[in-house]
């Protein structure tokens, strides 16, 4: 999605969603890369989820992601957060 003021649009399928408060969106950026919107809070749930059993509550539903953390060379690193009580932990390969 591209952001616009106070509206999220897909480039895609040109749906539009109005934005309630700054606070759903951080802007990283990089050098003079384009600046990449981050969604976080309430839209956590846009993720996929998978089994895997958290370590605090013994849930066996998390939602996951992968990033880049290391050398490009080395495999990237697997998040997961707890769909029950919000713990985060990581998995190397």
């Amino acid at each position: 999605m591209i952001y616009n003021q106070n509206k999220a649009i897909c480039r895609k399928c040109g749906y539009e969603k109005e934005l309630e408060d700054d606070k759903s969106i951080v802007i990283v950026s990089k050098g003079n890369r384009e600046d990449v919107p981050v969604i976080e809070g309430e839209n956590l749930k846009t993720l996929p989820t998978t089994n895997a059993i958290c370590p605090e509550c013994g849930n066996r539903e998390a939602y996951w992601w992968l990033r880049q953390l290391r050398a490009a060379d080395e495999s990237e690193v697997r998040f997961f957060r707890c769909t029950k009580c919000g713990k985060t932990w990581r998995e190397y390969d």
